[in-house]
């Protein structure tokens, strides 16, 4: 699963999506669930992408409760065509959920470690996820909300974790956001684990385990 990532330097990868920012978006280094984050999907034209602010944990649209959405942070990517929370979205509603690494806890000597995932060359990426609107309370209004779709975990984040986020290459954004592909069974393909040899991860600080330490020094690598 992924309970927490970071989004460190979102400047420079909102500038490779090639969307426009809105507003001035900091650097995070503990995202955590409920938070409103940035996302890119398709324009409703469908001839462009957009950056848009969503809640992460995708609420339903049928949903009587937003507070489902905290049980939907994330989504099996291998079973979300069919589940009905999911099915819509994977068809319609697609998206670049912006990142530049994740966290996962370990038990070591008794004790839960976090630790700090990212690719090799520190380059932010994106996760593939699913989004949906939701306007069931008319004093919340309309809510925007998303999920990140997870897969089976590679070779090397196995030791902490069975299950990884699906991390999408370049080559494949534009596929994922195209409206005009509506069959999840042409996009599935795309949620794989990501390459063990563009992976690494260290122990960090404690300090990411409450969510209001947001701060550099909790993807800082423990002093060994």
């Amino acid at each position: 699963m992924c309970g927490r990532y970071t989004l460190t330097r979102p400047a420079e990868l909102v500038e490779e999506l090639g969307v426009e920012p809105k507003g001035e978006l900091a650097p995070r280094y503990n995202i955590a669930p409920t938070q409103n984050l940035p996302v890119v999907r398709a324009t409703k034209e469908g001839d462009g992408r957009e950056l848009a602010v969503m809640r992460w944990g995708l609420i339903p649209s049928w949903a009587k409760d937003a507070k489902i959405g905290n049980r939907m942070i994330n989504a099996r990517s291998e079973t979300a065509a069919e589940k009905p929370s999911f099915r819509a979205a994977m068809k319609r509603r697609r998206c670049l959920i912006l990142a530049d690494g994740f966290f996962e806890w370990a038990k070591i000597e008794g004790a839960k470690q976090p630790h700090y995932i990212h690719l090799k060359d520190n380059e932010p990426f994106v996760f593939a996820g699913l989004w949906e609107r939701w306007s069931k309370d008319p004093e919340q209004g309309t809510v925007e909300s998303f999920t990140i779709l997870t897969t089976s975990a590679n070779e090397k984040i196995r030791p902490l974790h069975d299950r990884m986020p699906v991390i999408l290459d370049k080559e494949h954004h534009e596929q994922w956001l195209d409206p005009k592909v509506d069959d999840a069974g042409q996009v599935k393909e795309l949620l794989r684990p990501y390459a063990d040899e563009a992976i690494e991860y260290e122990p960090v600080s404690r300090l990411v385990n409450n969510p209001r330490n947001d701060v550099p020094q909790c993807v800082e690598p423990l002093k060994r």
